[in-house]
Formats: C-alpha cells, sequence, structure tokens
C-alpha cells in the first residue's frame, strides 16, 4: 500500500474525484472531457502549490518516505560496471553501508553509500540504515583504495545516524568515525558527498568530508534528529515539528548556510515519484562537480575541504 502523507490529502481527494469521473464517463458512455480537464488544470496548480511550499517537518517525512529510493535504486541509472566489495577485513561486513568500484561517465570512481532496507526483514538485517564500526571501517578502507589507485571518491548519505547500541560502542564507534573524517580530510582524490535522504549526526557526516557536498531537494542533513532534538530541548518528541524548524536542515537552509554547494531537482512530490527522472538530475549535477575538480592539483583539492570545513558555523559577535 501507497504511503501518504496529511499535507498530500486535497491532493489524494482530487485524484480520487478524476478517476471517479474518469470511470463513470467510460461506464456510461458520457464525454466529461471538459470537466475532467478542468479538474486536471487544478490539480497540476495544486501540486505546486503543496509541493512547492513544503514545512521543514514535510520534507523529513518526503525524506524517510518508504518508498524513497535507496543507493541500489540508483546504480544502474548513474554506473555502468558497479562491483561491490564487502567487509572490513577486521571484524564483519556491515550491510548498513554498501560501496564498491564503477564506471561514472567514462571515469573509474569509487562508491560509499549508506543504505537502508526496504520493508521491516531488509531494514532489521541493515540496522535502519545505521552503521556499526566495522562498516565506517569498511568505508575507510574502500576510499584508502581509491586513493592509492588515484579515483575520485562518491560518496552516498542516507542514514538516521551512527548505531549507538553497546556493541558498537564496544568495537569503537566514535573512532571508527574519527579515523574517515581525518582520512578524508587529507586524501588528494576529488570527493564529492550526496545527500539522497535523511542525513543524521555524525554518522551521515563521517562520509560528509567532501570538495562538494549537493543535497537532494527534499533531504535533510543536521547534527541531529528533529525528535531527539526536540526530546533533549523540550524533553517531548512530540515537538519534532517544531524542532524541524528551528535546526535549520533542509537543502535550501544548508545551500543558503554555505553547507550545501548544490541542490539536485527532485520531481514534483519527492524522488520516489521517479527514480529516473532524479538520477538524470544526479548524474549531471554529479559530472559537472567533478569535472571542476578534476582540473584541480591535490593540494588545492585538500585545502578546500579544510576552508570548507573551517567554515561551517561562521556567526558575527556584537563588540
Amino acid at each position: 500500500m501507497a504511503q501518504h502523507f496529511d499535507f498530500e490529502k486535497p491532493i489524494l481527494e482530487l485524484e480520487q474525484k478524476i478517476a471517479e469521473l474518469q470511470e463513470f464517463s467510460k461506464e456510461k458512455d458520457i464525454n466529461l472531457s471538459p470537466e475532467i480537464s478542468k479538474l486536471m488544470r487544478r490539480l497540476v496548480r495544486l501540486r505546486k502549490e503543496i509541493y512547492g511550499n513544503l514545512e521543514p517537518w514535510q520534507k523529513v517525512q518526503i525524506a524517510r518516505h518508504m518508498e524513497r529510493p535507496n543507493f541500489y535504486d540508483y546504480v544502474p541509472l548513474l554506473f555502468e560496471d558497479f562491483m561491490e566489495f564487502k567487509g572490513d577485513r577486521l571484524f564483519a561486513d556491515d550491510k548498513a553501508i554498501v560501496g564498491g568500484i564503477a564506471i561514472f561517465q567514462g571515469i573509474p570512481v569509487t562508491v560509499v553509500s549508506h543504505i537502508k532496507g526496504r520493508g521491516t526483514k531488509e531494514n532489521i538485517q541493515r540496522n535502519f540504515g545505521m552503521p556499526h564500526p566495522e562498516g565506517y571501517r569498511k568505508a575507510l578502507r574502500l576510499m584508502d583504495q581509491a586513493e592509492k589507485f588515484h579515483r575520485p571518491i562518491l560518496t552516498f548519505i542516507d542514514t538516521p545516524g551512527a548505531a549507538c547500541d553497546l556493541e558498537a560502542e564496544e568495537r569503537g564507534q566514535g573512532e571508527a568515525i574519527a579515523r574517515c573524517l581525518q582520512a578524508m580530510a587529507g586524501y588528494s582524490v576529488p570527493i564529492i558527498c550526496t545527500v539522497i535522504g535523511e542525513g543524521g549526526s555524525g554518522g551521515a557526516l563521517a562520509l560528509g568530508v567532501g570538495n562538494k557536498v549537493l543535497l537532494l531537494e527534499n533531504s535533510f542533513y543536521s547534527v541531529i534528529a528533529p525528535e531527539s532534538c526536540a526530546s533533549i530541548l523540550w524533553k517531548d518528541p512530540g515537538k519534532a515539528k517544531e524542532a524541524a524548524s528551528a535546526l535549520k536542515f533542509t537543502a535550501q537552509d544548508l545551500l543558503e548556510l554555505g553547507i550545501a554547494d548544490g541542490i539536485i531537482k527532485e520531481p514534483l512530490g519527492g524522488a520516489h515519484r521517479s527514480v529516473e527522472r532524479t538520477a538524470e538530475e544526479m548524474k549531471k549535477t554529479i559530472a559537472e562537480a567533478l569535472a571542476e575538480l578534476r582540473e584541480l592539483p591535490p593540494d588545492e583539492l585538500r585545502t578546500m575541504r579544510y576552508e570548507k570545513l573551517m567554515n561551517y558555523g561562521e556567526f558575527a559577535a556584537d563588540s
């Protein structure tokens, strides 16, 4: 059953009314084309009005949509000859992070991504997209390999955050994330990070130290999930909507704040409406960014990432 949200109710009601009129017209052999066309034009306007003015919490809902495309959905549309590598060579293979090598627009690249499951069973297997330390160490292994063979690195971010259970802490979650941050800051190859859904906390930032940070139009990138923020600030996770507005974590907010370098357009209503159209926009934007970065020398790439990080949180103080 398709997932719909409360703010989409007017659209669904109008779509149902149009479908009923079309069925009635067919059954009774009555020409209702003028009435149907009028309603169709109204539907187009309504979609643009609703989806063009989404509140931050509504964007969170779209970013978490159960049918939102994940990394595996984009692979055949973005890459050729993708070969997945598994395991961190230390403990195990974490199913919440996938990665490997591929050809992007004729260029060999290393790709690493968070990944959620489809349905409850797969989500449990992938820990709902929340990696354990072995996942970040797998990512680090693949990115170190990219550095060795001078391949650009493309990361895709979609996680509520890193796993925070006892096993994760016992196996060194903080250290694993810190090593990813340290390594990505120092690589000599171009790095492009794309948020395709949720970008939650340090679990997202571990794959987010890039020369270019791109966000899909209805994604978000934040130091904390809105529910967790509401629980800490107001002791009430039910105030997640207010927290979402206060956090300024939408793609549009982050572009204005200088944290994001670009926004990738989604089909009206979200990426799940057409993975093909979303992938086409993503391919175009990433290709343009990669072409620009490949012209830069290694020292400039490193300096670019350092300056980008240092400018996060810039503010002016009254004298």
